[in-house]
């Protein structure tokens, strides 16, 4: 689903589609319930597991390479803050800041709260001026416990660890949907490589999130439109709240859309899950279609028994 005068453009190294508009495929896809994804073979290699020192050597490499984009003088990256709330609103998610996750201990997601707090902080009010991107890590910086983050939930290799401010990515989820429903374009995004938890009280599609790992694993938006963007942060009780206002309010409204969900059984043994979200655009004032693009085809190793009753997980 796209838009047609401001397309969606995602780095191929994202493994997110970044072609135009597409012959729109039938809208007969199923649910997103795993009793009902369609199984499929295929040949997709199975994920590999990285040595500690390829690790460690692969951290500098690409951190190097990171910092010298964050440098690149060609490059304009948002860095002005407002207190003042720019008077239209564009789009707003929330995302609830506590959920018991199967085998994931309580303390995690408390501390995820804390860390949560210190990165809003760094975000809040910040401005996305016309031609200027957004990075998240180089506007939250390394999250340290000299900063005050505390040790959370990270994913690696599909599996629960904890690690100095684990729990980022409830805040680059929540901004990637957002943003999805806004006339900026996301420029950089990486989706998650695992499926570990099921579908529990999951209220969106399948992939629609934006994992992130300081810093190479980042989330770039860019504003080419003409007006000023600016990126409010909030917290209830319950809730992590995210606004995106601008200068002028917007003319085109959007849906995001799962197509082509699936199961895949892999030749190595196990299960791969996958789809395609289509973002469609229609006039705000009329609901009028204006046109459709691909902005990601995901496809994660499940870290759990597909085919099991919901009762049994």
């Amino acid at each position: 689903m796209g838009i047609m005068n401001v397309p969606c453009r995602i780095r191929k190294k994202t493994g997110d589609i970044v072609k135009g508009n597409q012959p729109k495929p039938s809208n007969h896809c199923c649910p997103i319930v795993m009793g009902l994804y369609s199984l499929r073979s295929t040949a997709m290699q199975k994920p590999k597991r990285r040595s500690t020192l390829r690790r460690f050597f692969g951290s500098l490499y690409y951190r190097a390479k990171k910092r010298n984009e964050w440098r690149n003088p060609k490059s304009r990256f948002a860095q002005t803050h407002a207190n003042e709330r720019l008077p239209f609103i564009v789009a707003t998610h929330q995302s609830v800041l506590l959920r018991q996750l199967k085998n994931v201990d309580m303390w995690m997601q408390l501390n995820k709260i804390n860390n949560l707090h210190l990165a809003a902080k760094q975000l809040n009010g910040l401005l996305l001026k016309p031609g200027e991107t957004f990075s998240y890590w180089r506007q939250i910086g390394e999250p340290t416990t000299k900063k005050g983050y505390l040790s959370g939930m990270i994913l690696r290799e599909g599996h629960v660890i904890a690690g100095v401010g684990g729990g980022l990515c409830q805040l680059s989820n929540l901004l990637y949907w957002m943003t999805l429903h806004t006339p900026l374009t996301i420029t950089e995004r990486w989706r998650h490589s695992y499926d570990v938890f099921p579908d529990a009280q999951r209220t969106l599609p399948f992939g629609s999130g934006a994992t992130c790992s300081y810093p190479n694993i980042d989330l770039q938006i860019t504003n080419t439109t003409n007006e000023t963007y600016q990126l409010s942060l909030e917290f209830t009780s319950t809730h992590l709240v995210g606004t995106w206002l601008s200068t002028a309010p917007i003319t085109t409204s959007y849906e995001i859309e799962e197509r082509e969900p699936h199961l895949k059984h892999e030749i190595w043994g196990g299960y791969t899950r996958n789809n395609e979200l289509w973002r469609i655009t229609k006039n705000r004032s009329s609901n009028e279609y204006l046109g459709e693009e691909k902005i990601a085809e995901n496809h994660a190793a499940m870290m759990y028994e597909p085919l099991l009753p919901s009762k049994t997980r």
